[in-house]
């Protein structure tokens, strides 16, 4: 394989223009771009962006710079202004194929190599003056066009899965709605309480600060924050604690407990996932809270009672905080947060609908994991 500078593999589209009224409809930010997939389907703005733009073209590639280890690559799917934070890549389509252009900026062979030039410590960027003379390797214009044609064919099978998986999540949340009304306005006049009046205890986690590293056995790790998004828990998301003070205490997630995000960004704040097996090896941190529930409502139930979009603006709403910061949610807050209290019967027919969505879900998403791992594998054969 022949290797090439990276302004020799792409150009660096440096257009701009200050936003007028109508650009807010066409304009795609770094929040509208999702990790791990090159479509886009979220835009706009509610008002027009206030300074200058990146001008965009169908078809372009639209590279995050900034914070780039969320590795957000996407196509551009129409004319329009993109974010000043990112960059838009064109091709040099004598170096490298057209189709296979947005696979290689997207792939882990690129983006690995571009994190690591990353400069600033709150919000890590990409300068293109270091990143235009990072050297790549790339096949022949013959293979790129063969892998291109191979690798598109599994990435709209992964985007697919995706949107089954989309499908799957609002039949859900649709479902709650036609059982119990929406849950932030009560439209079916159901029993109301309060998350303290419902609940056992709320129990916080403790501040421990852990370090990077692989949890072996016998060793205890503090959570971070980032391991409880809406509806998952991740339980690698972790750092190990190597002193022996810390590790003699200690809030453990255990099987039927809910996680409740009580600081975070503003996009996660409040965000809950329910256990199903137990961790002893793991700490709650402060900013993680375990919420136990009485008998009268069910702990699925809550989950989808706090993870619903109308209760999701709820809490993000009650949270305080300032841009760029963790927003918090205090515990008064949140105890006197109200829920409504549907009857069990009605609550366990939602349950049970919920465990076979979320096995139908289960499914499509191991062959998502291996789909994606198929996809990764062969690109790295490719590049590296």
């Amino acid at each position: 394989m022949a290797k090439y500078r990276f302004e020799q593999i792409a150009i660096n589209s440096k257009e701009k223009k200050k936003p007028a009224e109508e650009d807010r409809f066409t304009y795609i930010g770094l929040e509208h771009l999702d990790t791990g997939s090159l479509n886009v389907t979220r835009f706009g703005s509610d008002v027009a962006p206030i300074g200058e733009k990146l001008v965009m073209r169908k078809g372009d590639v639209l590279f995050g710079k900034r914070r780039a280890y969320q590795k957000k690559v996407a196509i551009a799917p129409f004319d329009g202004i993109f974010s000043a934070h990112g960059m838009v890549l064109r091709p040099q389509e004598k170096v490298v194929d057209r189709k296979f252009f947005p696979l290689f900026i997207s792939s882990d062979y690129f983006l690995d190599a571009a994190i690591k030039i990353s400069v600033g410590s709150l919000s890590p960027t990409i300068n293109w003056r270091d990143l235009k003379d990072l050297e790549f390797e790339l096949p022949d214009l013959d293979t790129q066009k063969e892998l291109a044609e191979v690798l598109w064919a599994i990435n709209d099978t992964i985007e697919s899965y995706k949107k089954l998986i989309s499908v799957t999540d609002e039949l859900v949340k649709s479902q709650f709605i036609e059982w119990f009304g929406d849950p932030a306005w009560n439209t079916l006049k159901l029993p109301i309480s309060t998350i303290g009046q419902e609940t056992e205890c709320i129990v916080a986690g403790q501040c421990l600060n852990g370090s990077p590293g692989v949890l072996r056995q016998g060793e205890k790790a503090v959570l971070k924050v980032s391991a409880v998004t809406y509806g998952y828990f991740k339980e690698d998301e972790y750092k190990v604690l190597y002193d022996v003070k810390q590790v003699s205490k200690g809030i453990c997630p255990m099987k039927g407990d809910l996680l409740f995000s009580r600081a975070n960004t503003r996009e996660y704040v409040g965000a809950t996932a329910l256990i199903d097996e137990d961790y002893p090896n793991l700490f709650l941190p402060d900013k993680l809270w375990k919420l136990v529930f009485k008998e009268s409502i069910h702990p699925v139930f809550a989950k989808h009672f706090l993870s619903h979009p109308s209760m999701r603006k709820v809490l993000s709403e009650m949270a305080t905080g300032t841009s760029g910061s963790m927003y918090n949610i205090s515990m008064d807050k949140l105890r006197s947060l109200k829920i409504i209290v549907p009857n069990h019967s009605a609550q366990e027919q939602f349950v049970e609908f919920a465990r076979q969505s979320d096995k139908s879900k289960f499914e499509l998403e191991q062959a998502l994991s291996e789909l994606t791992a198929t996809y990764k594998r062969i690109i790295s054969e490719q590049l590296g």
